[in-house]
């Protein structure tokens, strides 16, 4: 059954049970055994053998994430047990005089740690969290404002972790620069500059509608902490610690070098390698776990001495903040099983949608919206932005061909393919960094998926204009016009028709 429609089930089903049932941890689940089933031929102990071998492969291969996650996890944990986030929280609320200022400073933050989508949407979350309940901005919204910030970021940022995923996508034969070809690409991602636009219009207009709309009117009312994350509430209000707003600054600061520092150093920065091709060579995810491990030594070291907090609380840090990743964890290990069984050597998704593409790319001028859609639908499907261009980029090479240079269309195609990779990521259920923005925000997981969902779908339909335009004129920049023209006017429209809520609130009493 490999690289065949069949291939195409696995994530149809785990979304639609997701989005029907609300039960993302059960959906994954039966989507994967979906997959081995479907692999085996219908053998029940085949299909469990492989849904576990494929969950060994995919959890092994990724546990400097998982290290990471647990890591971060303890030290939130003992950030908050110090008091220093209490004490963060009084101190902005001081300074931040309203809702759009908080949202503003969040996406702010996130434009600033633009090395790595994981590290942003986490660290996002831990330090402008405790501000935004203060002003009772729904968690749904601070996880689409993280979501935003995240891979739209990082795929316009040269110095990035994704660059050097996109440069890693090109065939091993291929005589184009993969760096020099990503940074041509930057200003026809359509996609993310629009996500942007857009983001900043929502938070400056605060002119929310369909489910986010519903959401943020209710929690004006009365604020909501998701039922799992109620336990962070509690360990918060429990604070032991008489910490100030610099032990909360430093140890993020120490964090945010420290990462930083990793990635050069898995770049080779010490065996002459320069700051971009340590950057586009670096290990991301070794480079997470040094610097999470030296801000919690630094840390440990920091608040221990002082008396901040005692040993024992220090101490008790460790499964609390294990605790608190937990969901984010499991979903993230099932969700890097799905894409699993839907890899080259099982059910090989990527190959299917492959030949398919082939099969209808003899005309030039439908490449680009092609490219988008094909790229939105398999990200979605499966989750992965970077799978996702990396089984489309060598096919888009193999149609358009691989001179030295790139020529103008092929990088038109590219920026489709890397466009339409982070808004199916953005969307999908399954996707990483759309599970690390709900984690980041403590809100429940599908709340995020069903509110960002038609944030998404305006700047994807505004996008797929442009690409349009592109494949019409070979012409980027009419195309990345033509998409603001097109955003323009769905902001012009709700302006006019969805009205703004109020800008500034009273904290409101939280519920359970």
């Amino acid at each position: 059954m490999e690289q065949t429609v069949w291939s195409v089930l696995p994530p149809v089903i785990t979304i639609v049970l997701a989005l029907w049932t609300k039960e993302v941890y059960m959906s994954l689940i039966i989507g994967i055994f979906s997959g081995a089933m479907i692999f085996t031929g219908g053998n029940v102990l085949e299909a469990i053998l492989t849904l576990f071998a494929v969950m060994e492969e995919k959890v092994g291969g990724n546990v400097n994430i998982l290290v990471f996650l647990v890591i971060l996890g303890i030290l939130v944990a003992a950030i908050t047990k110090s008091g220093a986030t209490r004490a963060y929280g009084e101190w902005a609320r001081s300074v931040i005089k309203g809702k759009r200022s908080a949202l503003g400073l969040t996406s702010l933050l996130g434009v600033v740690i633009f090395i790595d989508d994981y590290f942003n949407c986490l660290t996002v979350g831990t330090v402008m969290r405790p501000v935004t309940d203060k002003f009772k901005i729904a968690r749904a919204k601070l996880a689409y404002i993280i979501d935003a910030t995240a891979a739209p970021i990082c795929i316009i940022a040269p110095v990035s972790s994704w660059a050097a995923a996109v440069g890693s996508s090109l065939p091993e034969d291929s005589s184009i620069d993969g760096f020099s070809l990503f940074l041509q690409t930057i200003p026809f991602n359509l996609y993310a500059i629009l996500t942007i636009v857009f983001m900043v219009f929502i938070i400056w207009t605060g002119r929310d509608f369909s489910a986010m709309g519903k959401t943020v009117r209710s929690n004006q009312k009365q604020f909501v902490v998701p039922s799992e994350y109620a336990d962070a509430v509690k360990e918060e209000r429990k604070t032991v610690g008489n910490g100030k707003v610099l032990d909360l600054i430093l140890p993020l600061l120490v964090l945010i070098a420290a990462c930083v520092y990793g990635m050069l150093y898995t770049g080779g920065i010490h065996d002459g390698a320069s700051i971009a091709g340590a950057f586009a060579d670096c290990d991301s995810s070794k480079s997470l776990v040094v610097g999470s491990f030296i801000a919690f030594v630094f840390t440990g070291f920091l608040y221990l001495p002082r008396k901040i907090i005692s040993f024992t609380s220090f101490c008790e840090c460790f499964g609390q903040g294990f605790k608190a990743m937990v969901p984010a964890v499991f979903i993230l290990c099932l969700a890097w099983s799905l894409s699993g069984i839907c890899s080259d050597k099982y059910l090989d998704l990527g190959g299917y949608v492959g030949t398919l593409v082939n099969a209808h790319a003899s005309v030039l001028m439908f490449l680009p919206p092609i490219f988008f859609l094909v790229a939105v639908g398999l990200a979605f499907a499966t989750g992965t932005s970077w799978g996702t261009f990396g089984i489309l980029i060598p096919i888009a090479i193999a149609v358009l061909g691989a001179g030295a240079e790139a020529s103008a269309m092929l990088v038109l195609c590219v920026a489709a393919i890397l466009s339409g990779a982070v808004c199916g990521d953005h969307a999908s259920p399954i996707s990483d960094t759309t599970i690390l923005a709900s984690a980041g925000a403590q809100c429940h997981h599908l709340d995020h998926v069903e509110t960002q969902i038609p944030y998404v779908m305006v700047v994807a339909a505004c996008s797929l204009v442009g690409y349009a335009v592109d494949g019409f004129t070979q012409n980027g920049w009419l195309g990345l016009a033509a998409g603001f023209v097109c955003l323009a006017v769905v902001m012009a429209v709700i302006v006019s028709r969805v009205p703004a809520v109020e800008v500034d609130a009273e904290p409101a009493p939280v519920r359970k």
